[in-house]
């Protein structure tokens, strides 16, 4: 038996159920019939995924495995079929009928290429171009001014996004905030470590004019420190800095892992980063006067109809959900995090 996309969803319904009899009443199956399923899964994958007992179920290491990877695979595919949908419906899959052109703007973060490349692939006929800013405030302008079409960018926890009145912004995820340390630093080896426990410690950091710095200065205050004078300067130095052991940093969750430094989850979660990507409004949400051109869902360009505002952001959306799912399966440190925070679900 090859392994397929119901499969993962079995086996997801299963373990949020914790005991076949109510995943069975759930799937609308007999208890006996999903138990024979199950079998011929475990056996396609080569062991059991799932410990019985008279309390119900639980997963094995095997079922772990699996799990992570069906909570990253079957969001992205019902994010993908449903972009398939909106694009069907307003006539996607004739000839030449794609938006013509996607301009991104970020800021620093290892998302904006893993986008670039997801929007290259699926609209191979669009120009896609990129600009980058240590500003969310200046990226923001840009959108709004129309110079570009789209910009990925984040604040910390419930913090309030630039130009908020003039744009839409739209949460890909909230993830934790972790610590980068250097591979012979020795809290490199902990599960989790205490703000307080790197009191003393020199920071790296990037520039930026939105509130981290103010949030992860209060952060430390609680804990009874003041953070250490920073080095602030580019990523690639950050990570140098962090590397030699002559400063840690902070970074998102889904840093990817390189050589010679590791991340760490903060006890506690003290500080959040809420990804965002920020568009315009459709032009029918705007105002007589600011409207440039008719009101309409879909349009008609020379190269013909393209897909509304609406469902050309709603796709973008989901292609930068899925980058970031994949930025968090490709994070060891990151994905750990999440499978002992079941509860900490992206959208």
């Amino acid at each position: 038996m090859e392994l397929e996309l119901r499969h993962l969803k079995v086996i997801r319904a299963i373990d949020e159920a914790g005991s076949l009899t109510r995943a069975a009443a759930g799937l609308g199956l007999a208890q006996p019939a999903l138990s024979a399923q199950l079998k011929r899964m475990e056996r396609a994958l080569g062991g059991e995924l799932f410990l019985r007992g008279r309390h119900g179920v639980r997963p094995t290491e095997l079922g772990e495995l699996v799990l992570e990877r069906a909570r990253v695979l079957v969001p992205a595919v019902a994010e993908l079929q449903e972009e398939a949908r909106r694009f069907s419906r307003c006539g996607a899959g004739a000839a030449g009928v794609r938006p013509s052109r996607f301009r991104l703007g970020g800021t620093h973060g290892p998302l904006l290429g893993g986008l670039v490349d997801r929007l290259a692939d699926a609209y191979p006929k669009a120009q896609v171009t990129t600009s980058t800013s240590w500003s969310t405030q200046e990226l923001a302008l840009m959108l709004a001014d129309g110079r570009i079409d789209y910009v990925l960018t984040g604040v910390c926890g419930r913090s309030r996004p630039p130009e908020e009145d003039r744009l839409v912004w739209r949460v890909l995820a909230d993830d934790p905030v972790f610590v980068m340390l250097g591979e012979a630093h020795p809290l490199a080896g902990r599960a989790e470590v205490e703000l307080g426990e790197l009191a003393g410690e020199r920071w790296a950091t990037v520039p930026g004019d939105g509130c981290f710095g103010e949030c992860f200065a209060a952060a430390c205050l609680r804990v009874g420190f003041a953070p250490e004078p920073v080095y602030e300067t580019d990523t690639a130095s950050c990570v140098h800095l962090v590397q030699v052991g002559r400063a840690v940093g902070l970074c998102r969750a889904t840093f990817p892992p390189m050589p010679g430094l590791v991340t760490v989850p903060l006890a506690g979660t003290p500080l959040m980063w809420r990804h965002l990507l920020g568009h315009r409004p459709a032009a029918r949400d705007l105002p007589a006067a600011d409207r440039d051109g008719p009101v309409s869902g879909a349009g008609r360009t020379a190269e013909g109809v393209v897909p509304s505002a609406d469902d050309t952001a709603a796709a973008v959306l989901a292609h930068a959900r899925a980058v970031h799912a994949g930025a968090v399966a490709a994070s060891p440190s990151c994905a750990r995090w999440y499978r002992a925070h079941p509860d900490a679900r992206v959208p």
